[in-house]
């Protein structure tokens, strides 16, 4: 436990001992959560595939205090995502919680989809993650069967899963596909002490989405129907991230969380 103006913090907010894995962690909405994790005293194990993105997000991370360790993978590549969780455990001891949630963009018209463009958005956003949450479930089901059961798996899905939307419809697919998996992994692996549940970021302001913020007709668009009247950021997945990977979060498994600032019940 801490103390913070003469109270005690609540003690399963600390995150001290813990060791998260955030693919994609080295910006945006990935980077937010990492920062969060790492100010709450995990060590945090970040993926990426900019070096020099992984470097600046190291540095950032490094200044909370805490062990922080980078590398460079393709999640696309099932080999490439073994090897790194091997290299992650061996450099920070073990995962107690994966945010699977590297990602690209994908807006075409539908019927100029083709197989390239829809094989290039399913390999990292829907394969990727389930590469890397296979790795890591492996990993915490042999330490549950050593006698050290828990875990936590997150998937980060998209407000395209349950909204819909012209030209994303691949993106859509991988996205809502995780809701589903993430499902099925709550259930399948409850028996070990491991949590399976799913972030829906709304509209964030991000790299990715940055060519909407830049127009005005889109930002009017948008804001109109957010009842918050303004874009997520990264940090405001800070807590939930922290949230998911604490012992807070012991008996939260299966559900599909939305951060949007209300925009998919407006």
């Amino acid at each position: 436990m801490t103390e913070s103006g003469g109270e005690t913090a609540y003690a399963p907010f600390d995150l001290t001992g813990k060791v998260a894995l955030v693919t994609g962690g080295n910006g945006g909405i990935g980077l937010g959560m990492a920062e969060g994790l790492a100010r709450a005293g995990a060590a945090v194990a970040v993926w990426g595939r900019d070096r020099a993105k992984l470097e600046k997000a190291a540095a950032r991370l490094t200044r909370c205090g805490v062990g922080v360790h980078t590398a460079v993978v393709d999640v696309s590549d099932p080999d490439a995502v073994t090897s790194a969780v091997e290299e992650t455990v061996g450099c920070l001891g073990r995962i107690d919680a994966v945010f699977a949630n590297a990602g690209v963009g994908g807006r075409t018209r539908f019927l100029e989809l083709d197989a390239a463009e829809l094989h290039r958005v399913m390999a990292i956003d829907l394969d990727g993650a389930l590469w890397t949450l296979r790795e890591v479930a492996r990993h915490m089901v042999a330490r549950a069967g050593a006698g050290d059961p828990g875990g936590s798996l997150v998937t980060v899905s998209s407000v395209s899963a349950i909204r819909g939307a012209p030209t994303l419809q691949s993106y859509a697919a991988a996205k809502g596909a995780l809701v589903s998996v993430t499902r099925g992994l709550a259930v399948e692996f409850g028996r070990h002490g491991i949590r399976a549940n799913t972030i829906i970021p709304g509209w964030i302001h991000t790299e990715m989405t940055e060519r909407s913020f830049d127009r005005p007709d889109v930002q009017e668009a948008i804001l109109k129907r957010v009842p918050l009247r303004r874009w997520g950021t990264s940090d405001d997945f800070a807590g939930l991230a922290v949230y998911l990977t604490s012992d807070a979060s012991a008996y939260h498994t299966g559900d599909t969380l939305i951060v949007d600032g209300g925009y998919t019940v407006s």
